[in-house]
């Protein structure tokens, strides 16, 4: 199962009023696991950077300038997140402006139901309790330390944690390694994996003596020992 974690900083709060994102990171999962594998991308917004936004991210319009425009990484980012669900802190927010983007491009937007909000199963799982990421990250002792400004690769990061959390805790992969270098568990939902049988059968760890002594007492049953029929 590839689920993406993902986080956009923008100019502000209303697409349709002129803001843009000016940056998406995004971390994959596999089977509730990191690979390691991350898409970031900042993002010219061509326009300029109000200074309440500048203040919550740090992304000036110095900083920008030379980065690419939505419609130069669109079509990458959309290959990256396939049709994998979404994991968002605040679906809402960040689908309304990466469907505003994608809309200005002529490309397809992005199913609300593609998305997992963690905010939502936060609120669910400790109503009337904060649900802000820093909340969460204190509930469940979470280190954010670095998390001086917001940054969307590092909240991306953080939310994995947080999310893995909100399901239920981190689980080990008890699986074997496929063939692409990721994991299968044992337990998957189509069951499809299977021990192979031995090549040789392994040694009895009984000593002759306690042998002797287990036939001696089967026998002693006589016909009616469950050991003589399936022996």
């Amino acid at each position: 199962m590839r689920e993406i974690v993902l986080d956009t900083e923008t100019t502000g709060f209303e697409p349709d009023q002129g803001d843009r994102i000016v940056e998406i990171g995004a971390v994959e999962l596999y089977n509730h696991m990191p690979t390691g594998e991350t898409y970031h991308q900042y993002i010219n917004p061509r326009r300029a950077m109000p200074a309440e936004a500048f203040a919550v991210h740090g992304l000036g319009d110095e900083f920008l300038a030379d980065k690419p425009v939505f419609e130069k990484i669109g079509q990458a980012f959309l290959d990256f997140v396939g049709d994998s669900k979404m994991i968002i802190h605040n679906a809402s927010f960040d689908m309304k402006f990466l469907n505003a983007e994608l809309g200005w491009m002529g490309l397809p937007k992005l199913p609300m139901d593609q998305a997992v909000d963690t905010l939502e199963i936060a609120r669910r799982r400790f109503p009337g309790s904060p649900a802000s990421l820093d909340a969460l990250c204190r509930r469940f002792n979470i280190d954010n330390s670095s998390r001086t400004l917001h940054g969307a690769l590092l909240d991306s990061e953080i939310l994995a944690e947080v999310y893995l959390e909100l399901i239920g805790g981190k689980q080990p992969d008890f699986g074997l390694a496929t063939e692409s270098g990721r994991s299968q568990t044992a337990a998957s939902s189509d069951d499809s994996w299977r021990p192979a049988a031995r090549p040789t059968a392994l040694p009895s760890r009984l000593s002759e003596k306690e042998t002797a002594a287990h036939t001696a007492f089967v026998d002693a049953m006589g016909d009616g020992a469950l050991w003589k029929k399936f022996s």
